[in-house]
């Protein structure tokens, strides 16, 4: 049988639109379907920037990952001719000997990164707008930085769509259903064929791969992000690295001002339960939302707690263990799906979207991704 699409992709936001490019680079024929319009505001990839580090404190196995992500992202900005990435370096931060530290050091030391690490008396040298606690270590990556996520994916889209892929907006799916030939993807009063089907819906997945027979533990989550007036000498681009800072309570992200948009920070852990299509969108509809992040500035970075610039929300899709799933379905081979990125996920996309795509057409790929399979949390 002959369907008018070799693939489709379910979600074209952060792993769906990097599918979708490298899909289109080996020119497949390739449809990929949003219930939005990439880049928007309502998944995970929006908020401008996001941090992309390779000594990995959620665990070395993420190494290689990152690694290659780190090559496939300065391959898209020199491609799309645009700034995708700034190397700000990436401070992490946190009480000595947790696992979290110990982790980033041990996986430089597994794969060879270069990485410093600084007790806080050469921190509070090195950045006086850190207020750090005596027992703190930093680890610096010099290599790593920023990502601005949404020019990632407009980027993406527009080469993948030079190349002949396609992409459906505003067309929510309702239905998804692969049999032994192919894949039905049935979106409003449309049904749309291929022969292979990926789902990269983010906090939709479930629902959607529930569809297709498979229950996945997902939980979506609110998150809350925002930018606070700071002092640019200290905390500007050009002098202050991204950062992830884990507490003896929560754990913190943030990023440097760029162009004077003001030090951006974030809580990693905690948020609400949330179903994504009737979430509260507004920040500060919640206290914590702003009320968290002061208190980090206040006790960390407090000549970065000036007033509210601008505050935004946006959605986790978490799993039980905070680890990825990538995998495919156990009956019905021609359906691979990719999320549960836990809020650590957009740095990857584009080896996912690699490994998505090696997958649909030689089912198989260069990297290794077994450790991420649904089959953890299956007894």
């Amino acid at each position: 049988m002959s369907y008018p699409y070799e693939v489709i992709v379910v979600g074209a936001g952060s792993m769906g639109m990097a599918a979708g490019w490298h899909l289109a680079q080996q020119g497949v024929r390739t449809l990929l379907i949003d219930a939005f319009h990439p880049p928007h505001t309502m998944g995970s990839h929006h908020g401008e920037t996001r941090i992309i580090r390779h000594a990995y404190g959620e665990g070395r196995q993420y190494v290689p990952l990152a690694l290659r992500a780190q090559e496939l992202w300065l391959d898209l900005q020199a491609e799309a001719g645009t700034r995708l990435f700034a190397q700000t370096g990436v401070l992490s931060l946190g009480p000595a000997g947790s696992p979290f530290m110990e982790e980033v050091v041990r996986s430089s030391v597994s794969f060879d990164l270069p990485l410093e690490v600084l007790d806080t008396a050469e921190i509070r040298r090195r950045w006086p707008g850190w207020r750090v606690p005596d027992d703190y270590v930093g680890c610096l990556e010099t290599s790593s930085g920023v990502l601005f996520s949404e020019d990632c994916i407009r980027a993406m889209r527009q080469l993948g769509e030079a190349r002949g892929m396609q992409v459906l907006v505003d067309a929510p799916v309702d239905d998804i259903r692969v049999d032994g030939q192919g894949a039905s993807v049935r979106a409003g009063s449309s049904v749309y064929t291929a022969e292979r089907v990926i789902v990269t819906a983010g906090a939709w997945a479930k629902r959607l791969l529930a569809t297709a027979g498979l229950d996945v533990p997902l939980r979506p989550t609110r998150k809350a992000i925002a930018w606070f007036a700071c002092d640019e000498n200290l905390y500007g681009a050009a002098e202050f690295p991204a950062f992830t800072c884990g507490t003896d309570t929560a754990h913190y992200y943030g990023f440097p001002s760029f162009n004077g948009s003001g030090l951006k920070v974030g809580r990693h852990d905690g948020g609400q339960t949330a179903d994504p299509d009737t979430m509260e969108r507004t920040f500060g509809a919640y206290p914590e939302d702003e009320g968290d992040l002061r208190r980090f500035l206040r006790d960390y970075l407090p000549r970065a707690n000036g007033r509210l610039l601008t505050g935004k929300t946006c959605v986790y899709t978490m799993t039980p263990d905070e680890h990825f799933i990538i995998d495919r379905h156990p009956e019905r081979p021609q359906l691979l799906f990719a999320c549960g990125f836990s809020g650590h996920g957009f740095k990857f996309a584009s080896a996912v979207g690699e490994v998505l795509a090696q997958l649909a057409v030689a089912d198989s790929a260069d990297l290794d991704v077994s450790t991420f399979s649904l089959r953890r949390f299956q007894h």
